[in-house]
C-alpha cells in the first residue's frame, strides 16, 4: 500500500494572477480542494515541502492529508522554464471510498526472460501506468511485473497483472501493457541514411571552422 502524505497549508484570503504571484514569491504554491459536493477550498502550501513530497515518485497515487483533509491529487502544474510547481488541484476523498487511480508499473526479472537474455529482445513497454479502480486504503505504491520465462512475441496484458486484494483494471479488454519484441536490425538504408547526416554535420563542421579562420585574418 502507498504511504500517506501529509502536507500542511494555509488558507488563501485572496485568489487570483497577483496574488498567486505574490505566494509564489514567498515560497509558497497556491492549491485548491475540491469534491464531495462541497465548496473548493483555495490554499497555499510551502513550496519546499511539496517539492520534498513531489520527489517520492508516489505523489500522484498516494493519499495526501492536507490540513486534515483527506485528498488525492489530480493535477500539478509546473514553470515551463525552471520546472517549479505553481499550482495543484487536490479532489476530496472519504477514507474507504472507491477511487481511480493511475499506478506505475515496475518490470523484473529481465535476466530470467530467455527472449531478453538469450534473444537479445527489447521490452516494449505500452502503459507505464494501470489506472485501477481500488479502495482508497488499499492504493499501492506501484504494480510487480515478473518478466520471467517472457520470449520473443509475448504479450503482458492487463489480465495478466497481480492486483491488489479488491482492486480492478479500470479498463476492459485484452489491454496490452508490455510485449517483447525482436532486436531492430539496420538495413542498408538506414545505414546510407546515418553516413549522409555525419557526412552533411562534418561538412557544416568544416565551412565554420574556414568561416572563423577568415574572420580572424579579417581582424
Amino acid at each position: 500500500m502507498s504511504d500517506t502524505i501529509t502536507l500542511a497549508a494555509e488558507t488563501r484570503d485572496r485568489v487570483g494572477k497577483g496574488a498567486s504571484r505574490a505566494l509564489r514569491r514567498d515560497g509558497r504554491v497556491p492549491a485548491v480542494i475540491y469534491g464531495q459536493n462541497k465548496e473548493p477550498t483555495s490554499i497555499h502550501l510551502e513550496e519546499k515541502a511539496l517539492v520534498k513530497a513531489l520527489m517520492t515518485g508516489h505523489f500522484m497515487n498516494s493519499v495526501i492529508m492536507v490540513d486534515g483533509t483527506r485528498t488525492l491529487a489530480k493535477d500539478v502544474a509546473f514553470h515551463p522554464v525552471t520546472d517549479r510547481p505553481t499550482h495543484v488541484d487536490f479532489l476530496r476523498i472519504g477514507e474507504h471510498e472507491t477511487v481511480t487511480i493511475a499506478v506505475p508499473v515496475v518490470f523484473t526479472d529481465e535476466d530470467d526472460a530467455p527472449g531478453i537474455k538469450k534473444g537479445n529482445g527489447v521490452l516494449n513497454i505500452v502503459q507505464h501506468d494501470v489506472e485501477l479502480v481500488v479502495d482508497a486504503a488499499d492504493i499501492p505504491s506501484e504494480i510487480t511485473v515478473s518478466l520471467k520465462g517472457l520470449e520473443i512475441g509475448d504479450t503482458i496484458h492487463i489480465a495478466d497483472l497481480k492486483l491488489p486484494k479488491g482492486a480492478k483494471p479500470a479498463a476492459e479488454g485484452e489491454v496490452a501493457v508490455a510485449t517483447l519484441v525482436a532486436p531492430t536490425v539496420p538495413t542498408a538504408a538506414d545505414e546510407q541514411a546515418d553516413a549522409e547526416v555525419a557526412e552533411a554535420q562534418a561538412a557544416e563542421s568544416e565551412a565554420a571552422a574556414a568561416e572563423g579562420e577568415g574572420e580572424d585574418k579579417g581582424e
